[in-house]
């Protein structure tokens, strides 16, 4: 982040197509992470605030000064229906930033949920809206509005780097980024990939060993494993 990356707005994003978005959200966070090389994951810390909670949209990023959320409310105009809202913070900060309040302004836009650096309350309430949250913390403590952030620049969440438009996907597994452009070849190989798997369970639930699936035995053999049967 540089000085003059505050007190930005930028109106218009790039947004994959919703086709494309749909088949990816078919698939879980897991699936995403491997069938893109094994790379794109938040840090594990970003859990979902409610059990079962889960999103998958394309970013509308927010930069939040430590314990103040005036941004949350300038992104909320941005929303478009199926988008969820990323928010990085200048410098980390548990402060519950995010409640039922601004929840209820999102959900009457259509957003799709939130994945944020830092913290959340009214978490019941949260819930009973089943408006998905994934936070790095669940915090009572309150924020202020005082200090511009930016809404719609490159953010960093988790250790992730989130640019608007990218779509995020989160479940009980975690949270992983997937850079617009590569949406559809991601879906792809997703489905690849869980064709793939659906096969190998097959055999598994016919008692083939991982052993013999994956040609480990001469491997091992070869390392030197030993089997003893005294």
């Amino acid at each position: 982040m540089r000085l003059n990356d505050l007190g930005i707005v930028r109106t218009r994003i790039e947004r994959p197509d919703p086709g494309d978005v749909a088949r990816l959200s078919q698939f879980g966070v897991a699936t995403i992470h491997e069938a893109m090389g094994r790379v794109g994951l938040m840090r594990p810390y970003i859990r979902p605030a409610y059990s079962g909670a889960k999103l998958c949209g394309p970013a509308v990023t927010v930069l939040l000064q430590p314990g103040d959320n005036w941004m949350f409310h300038v992104a909320a105009e941005q929303v478009q229906p199926g988008d969820v809202i990323v928010a990085g913070c200048t410098t980390e900060s548990e402060d519950g930033f995010f409640g039922e309040l601004l929840a209820t302004s999102l959900t009457a836009r259509g957003c799709g949920g939130l994945v944020i650096d830092g913290g959340v309350r009214d978490v019941a309430d949260l819930e009973k809206m089943d408006f998905p949250v994934f936070s790095r913390a669940i915090n009572s403590k309150g924020t202020v509005k005082a200090t511009l952030g930016s809404v719609n620049i490159p953010v960093v969440a988790a250790n992730a780097l989130v640019t608007p438009g990218d779509v995020v996907v989160a479940d009980v597994d975690g949270v992983v980024v997937v850079p617009r452009r590569l949406v559809a070849a991601v879906a792809d190989a997703c489905r690849t990939r869980e064709d793939n798997e659906e096969s190998k369970r097959e055999k598994f639930r016919a008692g083939v060993l991982g052993l013999d699936l994956y040609g480990m035995r001469e491997p091992l053999a070869a390392a030197g494993l030993e089997y003893l049967e005294d």
